[in-house]
């Protein structure tokens, strides 16, 4: 560490010393009074004793009221001139003259600045009779006292500029932040932009195909237009669904026409499309489901929906899928088993998703191969 690295470091550890307790300052400043005193108090005890207990009281509370504190010690020097004692009071009145510089008001500093030098032309002139040159002498203690003046505008500049500069950082730190928030709302603006434009496209297609074949057969009495409506009727809600995820991601109020998130009553309409996809299903619950709150039947919903699209995905031909809800103290339970010989591809997102929202409800979730097929097993608790 170098020596100006070294000054500057014992500067900031006596600033934050002095910030922590101050009075340590003002009780070296008053004892070094007493101790200047100390011939005074002996000559003439009561006159000195009177004047140093005036002057004292000033020096612990000058910060907070740095023009009245001025204003007793002006008052301390002008009666030790005129008893004739000498207690120190020109030194405090310093001290409050470099307080009312860096704490008072400017109006303040001009009426202390008018004071001294109206009290230093009495000490000189009326009071002191062994001084040979008075007007050197008055030049000496002007200078000094406004070198004190000096130093407390001084120490008052750096604090407001200190000041300055702490708001400084913080609107720039609240600008940084709006930015980062801005970019991401750009950001996600162009993602809900690229999904629409991609998948939204894509869908709309599937679902025109669908709702033209559903038409065509059954104009033919054909028995695949009840298959092909649920296509268009599925493909309807993932494009509902999409269009409330993008406006999330676009920042934009929720439509009042949607429909709400979807709880398990609506199982009822799920499984027939997972029926029609080539996939039987059989449905059973116990208990009160629907007293459930709605985040916990969306979570529901959620894990039976993925689960059956992983089964669909990875259990192969004639797989079948058994859904089990049930609820009790205030826990449910999902349970999804196929019959299937196949196993979700690790990773799986669909497997990571069905843990991380049992795991918001305070759940726990097993996946893995059964006797015959796969299981999965989800516990989620209601929230008190």
């Amino acid at each position: 560490m170098s020596t100006q690295e070294w000054l500057v470091d014992r500067q900031a550890g006596v600033r934050a010393f002095h910030r922590r307790r101050p009075w340590v300052m003002d009780t070296v400043v008053a004892v070094a009074v007493v101790l200047f005193s100390i011939s005074s108090l002996v000559e003439a005890p009561l006159r000195a004793t009177i004047a140093t207990l005036t002057l004292l009281p000033p020096l612990y509370w000058r910060r907070r009221q740095p023009f009245p504190a001025f204003l007793v010690t002006a008052a301390t020097v002008l009666a030790q001139g005129w008893l004739g004692v000498e207690v120190g009071a020109g030194v405090v009145l310093l001290v409050m003259l470099f307080g009312v510089a860096s704490r008072g008001s400017w109006r303040a500093l001009a009426w202390a600045c008018g004071v001294t030098v109206t009290l230093l032309v009495a000490e000189i002139y009326l009071f002191e009779e062994v001084l040979e040159n008075r007007t050197v002498t008055l030049f000496l203690v002007l200078g000094t006292s406004m070198a004190a003046v000096a130093s407390g505008v001084a120490v008052r500049t750096r604090r407001a500029y200190l000041i300055a500069l702490e708001d400084r950082a913080a609107r720039l730190e609240v600008e940084q932040h709006q930015r980062a928030r801005l970019a991401v709302a750009d950001e996600r603006a162009r993602v809900a932009r690229e999904m629409h434009d991609l998948v939204g496209h894509h869908v709309s297609v599937i679902v025109g195909l669908a709702d033209g074949g559903a038409t065509l057969a059954r104009s033919r009495d054909e028995q695949t237009a009840e298959p092909l409506r649920l296509i268009g009727e599925t493909g309807r809600q993932a494009l509902a669904e999409l269009r409330r995820v993008l406006g999330v991601l676009r920042g934009e109020d929720a439509d009042p026409q949607l429909s709400p998130q979807p709880g398990i009553e609506d199982l009822d309409r799920l499984l027939p499309s997972v029926r029609a996809a080539g996939l039987p299903v059989t449905y059973s619950t116990t208990g009160e489901l629907d007293k459930l709150s709605r985040g916990v039947q969306l979570a529901v919903y959620r894990i039976v929906q993925e689960a059956l699209t992983n089964t669909l995905k990875h259990a192969g031909l004639g797989a079948a899928a058994n859904v089990t809800l049930t609820t009790s103290d205030g826990e449910v339970r999902v349970r999804v088993r196929d019959s299937g010989h196949g196993k979700p591809a690790a990773p799986s997102h669909g497997l990571l998703g069905m843990r991380e929202r049992a795991t918001m409800y305070g759940g726990v979730m097993t996946a893995g191969p059964a006797d015959s097929g796969w299981l999965i097993d989800v516990v989620l608790k209601e929230p008190a």
